[in-house]
């Protein structure tokens, strides 16, 4: 399980932008009781930007909605075209959709949000927010900046064999046992370390040419599932298909050709394709899914929820697994509207009779919250982070002594 070791309250710069007089004064008295020593106060949000723009430097910022001048909602949009360095806490006494809506928002502009809350606060809930504060330098791991790659530059580290797949496992709440991993690609990159797939898969899925990384992807899965299974360690591991592949004409009897050499049996191999992706009516795009499925591989529907389809697109899949969207999972024990979003796609998983597999978990309240609804399995940063090949039975050998 990941933990890290929470920022001292007392060395962080807090602004409170609220315009009642009663609120603002009863927030910074319990930020000063959970031991804050450097409280801004700002009675809306023009006067909350003046004092960012004036250089003063905060940490976390508590922005009401409701505010005159400029209210919460302005406030968020300026911070995020600017330059500003806060984390932010929003708070309203207008009702939990309508939190949500500007929670939806405010992620959309990027801005880093550490949650939301309906008035009145209480301890728990500030410190609760505050302990999920990581400072600028912490969130971007310390490192020098990485620009951005061109497709030749890509496809050259490609070729020279940079890439390989990290693995995030798949535990089964109701028995806590690890049944799956996901393959995430991963840039070993000489000068800069292991970079993310946001350095690369944008560039290559804009040009088209994901096949060589897929291809490559797919191969080193296999073969780690390979050595996983020497050590009986029985588990299946999960690849995400391109748009590219899954156009490919004969992709089933080529992934089959890929996979002979090692000996898997395909019901280890699931593939996974975005809901958007799931939406397709080309057809040779479903004649593949529906062959993969034949020739006994998994399918499985990821980032659920955000695509908007409906059930009847969803159901000309033969898909096994529905992966509910991050979006509707981290954060729902506290938030009754996303809460009512994930009971929902866990309730249509399970009237479809098919598996449901919630992703960013990264609480125990989230864990509890999916074990005690029902969903089958749990993947997420509370569970591990995506680890190399070689790692993966140690973490997990480690992880059944919990259960």
């Amino acid at each position: 399980m990941i933990s890290e070791n929470p920022v001292s309250i007392a060395n962080l710069r807090f602004l409170i932008a609220e315009d009642d007089e009663f609120q603002r004064r009863w927030l910074a008295v319990m930020l000063a009781k959970l031991g804050a020593q450097h409280i801004l106060e700002a009675e809306n949000g023009r006067v909350a930007l003046d004092l960012l723009r004036s250089k003063q430097s905060v940490d976390i910022s508590f922005i009401d909605l409701n505010m005159p001048s400029m209210d919460g909602i302005e406030l968020v949009r300026h911070l995020a075209n600017g330059d500003y360095k806060t984390a932010i806490v929003l708070t309203s006494a207008l009702g939990s959709a309508l939190l949500f809506s500007v929670e939806t928002m405010s992620k959309a502009y990027g801005v880093d949000l550490l949650g939301t809350f309906e008035k009145p606060a209480t301890p728990e809930i500030l410190q609760r927010l505050i302990g999920q504060y990581r400072p600028p330098m912490q969130r971007n791991d310390g490192k020098t900046a990485v620009p951005s790659f061109s497709l030749e530059e890509i496809q050259r580290a490609v070729q020279a064999d940079q890439f390989e797949p990290f693995f995030q496992p798949k535990v089964e709440l109701a028995t806590g046992k690890v049944k799956a991993v996901e393959a995430f690609a991963r840039w070993r990159h000489p000068q800069y370390g292991v970079l993310n797939p946001a350095f690369f898969i944008p560039v290559l899925e804009a040009s088209g040419h994901m096949e060589d990384l897929t291809w490559s992807v797919i191969e080193r899965s296999v073969a780690a599932c390979r050595t996983w299974h020497d050590r009986g360690l029985m588990l299946s591991v999960s690849i995400n298909l391109s748009v590219t592949s899954l156009s490919e004409p004969g992709l089933a009897e080529k992934i089959l050709q890929h996979i002979a050499g090692h000996a898997i049996a395909p019901q280890y191999i699931t593939f996974e394709i975005t809901e958007l992706m799931a939406m397709t009516d080309v057809p040779i795009c479903l004649e593949n899914l529906a062959r993969l499925r034949m020739k006994g591989f998994g399918l499985s529907v990821d980032d659920y929820g955000t695509a908007h389809s409906n059930l009847q697109q969803l159901l000309r899949i033969p898909f096994l697994d529905l992966k509910i969207d991050r979006s509707f999972v981290a954060g729902a024990s506290q938030n009754g509207q996303m809460h009512i979003a994930l009971s929902s796609s866990l309730e249509l998983a399970r009237k479809l009779r098919r598996n449901s597999v919630a992703v960013g978990v990264e609480t125990r309240e989230d864990w509890d919250l999916l074990r005690d609804l029902g969903c089958t399995y749990a993947q997420g940063y509370y569970i591990a982070k995506p680890m190399e090949r070689d790692a993966v039975p140690g973490w997990v050998e480690e992880w059944s002594q919990f259960f």
